[in-house]
């Protein structure tokens, strides 16, 4: 049995906000964007990694009313899980981060436990943590 990762979902409160800072920010590419029943998914992919995609919808999206606020609740507090991102070049990745705007959590260092990284919050105040590779 052969198993790989397809997608990763990341909830945003704003899409067209966030598309901006996946695709134009990171360099990620638009796979597909589409729209069903009044709602809208996006997703993106690197070329490095062509067989994963990463989701963008907002919390409600293909959700009951009470799960996409619950959702929303925690998506306010930052409270997701974080994304991590591989890079051959940290100091050229958080300066083009950093120059986007994007809230900065932790400027480059290296991590007692071996890697060196950094770390900023998206516009919608997901965690986005950065490793040298």
């Amino acid at each position: 049995m052969n198993i790989s990762l397809q997608y990763s979902q990341i909830t945003v409160n704003d899409l067209d906000e966030s598309l901006a800072f996946y695709r134009d920010v990171l360099g990620l590419e638009v796979r597909n964007d589409v729209g069903s029943d009044g709602q809208r998914w996006v997703t993106l992919g690197s070329a490095a990694q062509p067989d994963l995609e990463l989701v963008l919808s907002v919390p409600h999206a293909g959700r009951s009313q009470d799960d996409g606020d619950a959702l929303q609740q925690l998506l306010v507090k930052g409270a997701l899980p974080i994304l991590v991102f591989r890079t051959d070049d940290l100091d050229a990745t958080f300066e083009a981060v950093r120059a986007s705007g994007a809230e900065v959590l932790q400027e480059p260092i290296v991590q007692p436990w071996g890697p060196r990284d950094c770390a900023f919050r998206d516009p919608s105040g997901n965690m986005v943590r950065f490793n040298q590779a």
